[in-house]
């Protein structure tokens, strides 16, 4: 049986880093970082880009879930609406796959710390404090298990 883990949270939360030591750690693993599929000049964000980032990346992981080169499928992304989790898995071929949904949460102080780390070495810009904090209650009806990382490492996660 194949393993499908989707990491989401908010931003600074821990999700990529999480992910890439899951990516060392589980056996015949891809995986896929949701905002890699954004990563465009200029950024946009429209209805047409929304629809084409979520083709990507259902694509991409369609490709993964598929290949039999591949056990385990990771996926990252702010994934802060159920509507987003069900569009991602509605669209995927999940015949004889488990699906584990996790949402990774903190402390609202923790996540500032985070971010403003990110802020000072110049991967993210002022604006990302407040959009964070925003979406942390967000996960609270997200259906996933919930994992703080305010204490522990993401090896540890």
């Amino acid at each position: 049986m194949k393993n499908f883990f989707l990491i989401g949270g908010p931003m600074g939360v821990g999700k990529t880093t999480v992910s890439r030591e899951l990516l060392k750690s589980l056996p015949r693993c891809a995986f896929l970082d949701g905002d890699w599929c954004w990563t465009m000049q200029p950024f946009t964000v429209s209805d047409e880009t929304k629809a084409m980032v979520l083709d990507n990346i259902t694509h991409v992981l369609t490709n993964f879930l598929r290949c039999s080169a591949y056990d385990n499928v990771v996926f990252c992304w702010v994934m802060h609406q159920q509507k987003i989790v069900d569009d991602i898995l509605s669209s995927l071929p999940l015949d004889g796959v488990r699906v584990v949904n996790i949402s990774l949460t903190c402390m609202p102080d923790a996540l500032t710390a985070r971010i403003r780390r990110d802020i000072a070495a110049g991967l993210r810009d002022e604006s990302a404090v407040s959009r964070a904090l925003s979406y942390l209650p967000l996960y609270e009806t997200v259906q996933s298990i919930k994992l703080d990382t305010t204490a522990i490492s993401a090896s540890e996660a």
